[in-house]
């Protein structure tokens, strides 16, 4: 995934163990917030009684990578719930992200790591499986309240029958267009394309090609390693009548129905066959939209903040993703975790934390400073936000969104990756590098699902 900041899914891979243990001689150098040694990062209580006997104080770490809307707002977070809880010291911690899981792969077994952990959905499998993590407390956060509050796709944060995460807020695809290059083609801009069918007519009306063909502008940017492979899991293939995946999580259905192939086949004819257009243009697919040179995008919700601060003049408006046999989006969040050796007052104090920043007040403050949708329907479902605009159009398809249950999600994306490049790099037949593909991913799910029965 593309650094989420730049403002996308970037993933990036578990290194070895050698790779691991030389990032952590640079842990000090990280973070400005970062606790001494020792406080708050051991695993350990840092607590002090008073002599008056007042409340115990305790001292708890928490963890995400560096993206400024969210570290921002954390820090801010952190004194307005420090101020409701005198006794609890939060320290934020911040990595790049292309270092961010090595860091928990190396410090959380040592009983270094964060007490807290911020952590995208699709690792916690792995996460969970390594060790790194312990159930969210059943007292705070029982299964009954979390299925009545949040919306079902939360689901894929339960693994063996317990939740280890929980959502502060979600984010789901659109379709980002122009409005200014719709009209200069002579496009209303109130009807943007609604089917898969208008979206192809709709790009090669918005496309523009220089007289050696290279692109001027593309009519649908076209960028395979940015949200495409969610698009295709979580949309596609369900708008083509298919499914993503089996109810117990253990089989891909890509390939048991036409649908699969269909949607795979659809995708790469954007730029392929219709040229509307093509992977790296202005080196990625949101820096040409920001610049004025995509039409359209397929994205994600959190590119509102990226797009207000990068590009505040530009003319664009937000619909629902085009649809076909049925309609879907893909969905997808970062959550928190408590990690695997926090217990005593700090267990009580990052349970505290958790429960503030699942909160009403703190998931609108998350809407208003990083653009991500809240996590809980009756916050989500508000006025405000489902008729709002740019909002609206994204909030409007949490109903039928779809969270694709990652076994690896690092792999997963480069296996679909490396398939689209067989066939728009290598010219291998659509059917030859779906078929691998699928069976690529079908073997990881296979070697996953293998070791969680043998335990």
């Amino acid at each position: 995934m593309k650094s989420i900041h730049r403002q996308r899914y970037r993933y990036t891979p578990w290194s070895a163990a050698a790779l691991a243990l030389g990032l952590a001689v640079g842990l000090s150098a990280c973070g400005g917030s970062k606790a001494p040694a020792g406080d708050g990062q051991s695993g350990q209580a840092a607590q002090k009684t008073t002599e008056s006997g007042q409340e115990e104080k305790v001292t708890i770490e928490y963890w995400q990578y560096q993206y400024p809307a969210k570290v921002e707002l954390i820090a801010a977070l952190i004194d307005e719930f420090q101020k409701k809880h005198p006794n609890i010291t939060v320290k934020q911690t911040n990595f790049p992200y292309d270092q961010y899981n090595e860091k928990v792969a190396t410090l959380v077994p040592a009983g270094k790591g964060p007490d807290i952990i911020n952590l995208y959905y699709g690792w916690l499998p792995k996460y969970v499986s390594s060790g790194y993590l312990q159930p969210l407390p059943e007292s705070a956060f029982p299964e009954e309240q979390i299925k009545k509050e949040f919306f079902p796709f939360v689901d894929t944060a339960k693994l063996n029958g317990k939740y280890y995460a929980i959502p502060t807020a979600v984010r789901t695809l659109a379709l980002f267009y122009n409005k200014d290059l719709f009209t200069k083609a002579g496009l209303d801009p109130g009807k943007p394309p609604a089917t898969w069918t208008e979206l192809v007519d709709t790009a090669k009306k918005l496309t523009q090609q220089d007289k050696n063909g290279q692109y001027v502008i593309e009519g649908l940017a076209w960028q395979p390693n940015a949200q495409l492979h969610h698009w295709y899991r979580d949309a596609l293939v369900y708008q083509a009548g298919g499914k993503d995946i089996s109810d117990d999580r253990r089989k891909i259905l890509w390939a048991d129905t036409p649908a699969g192939l269909e949607a795979f086949k659809y995708l790469i004819d954007l730029s392929l066959v219709h040229k509307v257009g093509t992977k790296d243009f202005y080196n990625d697919d949101i820096t040409a939209f920001k610049q004025g040179v995509a039409a359209m995008n397929i994205d994600g919700s959190f590119q509102l903040g990226g797009i207000k601060k990068d590009s505040p003049d530009l003319q664009y408006a937000i619909a629902p993703l085009p649809s076909y046999k049925d309609k879907a989006t893909q969905v997808s969040f970062w959550a928190n975790s408590i990690t695997k050796g926090v217990k005593g007052k700090k267990l009580e104090a990052a349970t505290e934390f958790l429960k503030f920043l699942t909160s009403k007040e703190v998931q609108e403050q998350w809407v208003e400073k990083v653009g991500e949708l809240p996590a809980k329907r009756e916050v989500a479902l508000q006025d405000k936000y489902a008729k709002d605009g740019k909002l609206g159009p994204f909030i409007q398809q949490l109903p039928y969104a779809h969270a694709h249950f990652f076994v690896d999600e690092k792999l997963e994306r480069d296996y679909f990756v490396e398939a689209v490049d067989q066939v728009a790099l290598k010219q291998v037949p659509v059917e030859k590098a779906y078929d691998e593909l699928v069976k690529k991913t079908q073997k990881l799910f296979d070697d996953y699902w293998a070791k969680q029965d043998k335990k």
